[in-house]
């Protein structure tokens, strides 16, 4: 196991930046430990039980990114997020693109060396879902 962690720059988006990352750093397997700092807005996808049942959100407003988490794959990134608003109430789901940096957002990201995620669709969810794969 190694970590990187990074700092995105203002203005950046949030999921291309961690995106970003994975790719320059051939990320195979890895897990979202930790994402602190701001956005002006927060893009999210709601739980559904079908991907044609996915409600999207959006908050145009300067929020506080109180948690990260997800894995990450060559296939594709799972992070959920959770933003605070200037009343303290809070509001997550799945990050989607579009999410804009405000001042800084500080991720620390957990790769794993002994094996490889891939995302293959499942016929029950309908959603392209986590497999892992021993790379020995």
């Amino acid at each position: 196991m190694r970590q990187i962690t990074i700092r995105l720059q203002p203005n950046e988006d949030l999921r291309e930046g961690i995106e970003r990352i994975a790719r320059e750093h051939d990320i195979r397997a890895g897990c979202i430990l930790s994402i602190v700092g701001g956005v002006k807005n927060a893009n999210l996808r709601m739980a559904g039980s079908t991907p044609e049942a996915q409600t999207m959100w959006e908050w145009n407003e300067p929020l506080e990114i109180v948690s990260g988490t997800g894995t990450i794959s060559p296939d594709g990134c799972h992070i959920h997020a959770s933003f605070s608003r200037t009343d303290g109430s809070v509001i997550g789901g799945h990050l989607r693109q579009g999410c804009i940096v405000a001042l800084t957002a500080e991720i620390v990201l957990l790769i794993f060396d002994d094996v490889r995620y891939a995302r293959e669709r499942d016929e029950e969810t309908g959603f392209p879902e986590l497999v892992a794969v021993s790379r020995q």
